[in-house]
């Protein structure tokens, strides 16, 4: 099918479920952030079973064709992954630079990284229990979650970033052998560091990605738009991904109103054409997500073309996430009419 349809990976939590006005007033957690959630711990997971169900049929209603879990479940979209892990102290957290600058209470390493168990297989065995769409599950990317953590135990980067690869590697062969469609890796700090990306940041995410079998996702972007609001017009880090094993690469065109000239670098890799601009709650009408992604095809061929929003939605209203959706699938199916009567 020409112009699948699909979400970045989260959408937006339920008021009742957690304190919206404290999530959007801080920024996104590296650590734990239980005091986020209104609902008790006896209760909270049923409670995120109920609201990542609303998240699935929201997505089937707006007619999406690949549909995720919403991330419901998470307080941020690298946090409940990388706290998981054997090697780090959450009791006694380090800090790091957010990609604004700021400082930012994050996982202390203090031994090997390494992965206890699988953590989201459960959720991905409930979303395919309650879909019989294509289903797609996020995980975060070794370079992201490094640059997300104190290190006071490596004696490099380099081999942190092996050793987070090691982990995300074993994570997603058990998503695949649990039935996921696409598994998405997210890598925003490529972006944010790219010389170090370029250093050891491609070929920790080429590790993560070995001996996988299964379409797999890169996600690259400029940050949250209710967090970071100024975009470049071109990335830092993208014609490296070329270089990846990944099959697709998912980046953001509709805020920044991206060049899309350095599309032509990707070669033959799908690209989800981010086509929503997250930092305005108001819905667009089809015919300007279709001219967005109009854009990218001046330059790969509509085969290679996946219609999805920028980035996360967890920011937004949850009636401008559930109009967007709608309206970016009524773009697509207009380019289907429109590329097949070409």
């Amino acid at each position: 099918m020409l112009f699948p349809t699909t979400i970045v990976g989260s959408f937006p939590q339920p008021e009742w479920l957690i304190d919206r006005a404290k999530l959007a007033g801080r920024f996104p957690p590296r650590v734990r952030a239980r005091e986020l959630w209104r609902i008790p711990e006896p209760y909270l997971a049923q409670a995120q079973d109920d609201a990542t169900l609303l998240a699935i049929r929201f997505q089937e209603e707006a007619g999406l064709d690949i549909v995720s879990d919403g991330e419901i479940r998470r307080e941020s979209y690298s946090n409940r992954f990388a706290t998981a892990l054997e090697g780090v102290d959450l009791d006694n957290p380090g800090s790091a630079l957010d990609r604004s600058g700021h400082p930012n209470p994050v996982p202390r390493i203090v031994g090997r990284i390494r992965r206890r168990h699988a953590v989201e297989v459960d959720d991905l065995l409930f979303l395919k229990r309650q879909t019989t769409r294509r289903t797609k599950i996020t995980v975060p990317g070794p370079f992201t979650m490094l640059q997300q953590a104190q290190n006071d135990f490596y004696a490099s980067e380099e081999e942190a970033a092996m050793d987070y690869a090691q982990a995300v590697n074993a994570e997603i062969k058990d998503l695949f052998a649990a039935g996921a469609d696409v598994v998405q890796i997210d890598e925003p700090y490529m972006q944010a560091r790219p010389e170090k990306a370029r250093q050891y940041g491609l070929a920790a995410l080429n590790r993560a990605l070995e001996g996988v079998e299964g379409t797999t996702c890169v996600h690259i972007c400029f940050g949250y738009a209710a967090i970071i609001h100024q975009r470049p017009s071109g990335y830092s880090f993208l014609p490296e991904l070329a270089g990846c094993r990944c099959r697709q690469v998912s980046i953001e065109t509709a805020q920044s109103q991206l060049d899309t000239r350095v599309l032509r670098e990707l070669g033959d890799k799908q690209v989800l054409v981010g086509c929503l601009n997250l930092d305005d709650p108001a819905v667009e009408t089809p015919e300007e997500v279709a001219d967005r992604v109009r854009r990218a095809l001046e330059h790969i061929a509509p085969e290679q073309v996946i219609l999805a929003p920028d980035c996360g939605m967890k920011y937004l209203p949850r009636d401008s996430a559930r109009g967007k959706l709608a309206a970016m699938v009524r773009a697509a199916g207009m380019l289907r009419q429109e590329y097949r009567a070409a």
